[in-house]
């Protein structure tokens, strides 16, 4: 319980204007979360730029540092420097929920705010979607295979080409019962 409380912003606090509140994390704070499958260390520092207003209160997270990460390709840890800027609103309302991704609305005498998931949230979406170890960056990637290979597009063929039309370029191959039903089917409409 400890941990969490260390995340907790007492925002009832905070008179309006601008203000800076700092964290840095470890690798224990990976291990708090039930679903860190992507990242199990790092360290990194969190700076929140908070600003209050009269209706709205105003999170800037600018979060810098490295995490480890495992490589989907050999399977070897690397370190992935991280630098991104999030934003999260806290807007003054009847009752507490969610509005959007990055709207919640708080009630007035809501003592704190808890930005520990919201920390957590971010870092997992800015990783790279294709985890890569530096070693093998440059190699290239079977997307990016120019060789001979099976291509979708059948030159010549436009998608308003009428059924018979495509039907006589296919070296008159014996045509499946079921697709004669469907074309009768297709025609009554």
């Amino acid at each position: 319980m400890k941990f969490w409380r260390t995340f907790d912003i007492e925002v009832i606090k905070f008179l309006e204007g601008i203000y800076e509140i700092d964290f840095e994390i470890g690798d224990s704070f990976f291990q708090n979360f039930d679903d860190n499958e992507l990242v199990e260390k790092g360290n990194l520092v969190i700076r929140i730029n908070m600003k209050v207003g009269a209706n709205v209160i105003e999170m800037d997270f600018h979060i810098a540092g490295k995490v480890i990460l495992t490589c989907d390709r050999s399977l070897e840890p690397f370190e992935q420097a991280l630098d991104f800027h999030e934003k999260m609103l806290y807007k003054f309302g009847a009752e507490e929920k969610e509005i959007d991704e990055n709207v919640m609305m708080i009630t007035r005498d809501t003592p704190k705010v808890n930005v520990a998931q919201l920390i957590y949230e971010f870092i997992l979406l800015a990783l790279p979607a294709k985890k890569i170890h530096p070693d093998y960056r440059n190699e290239m990637d079977d997307e990016e295979y120019e060789g001979d290979g099976f291509y979708a597009y059948i030159d010549g063929q436009d998608s308003n080409d009428s059924d018979e039309d495509s039907e006589s370029t296919e070296d008159n191959k014996p045509v499946d019962p079921r697709w004669d039903l469907l074309k009768k089917l297709k025609n009554k409409e």
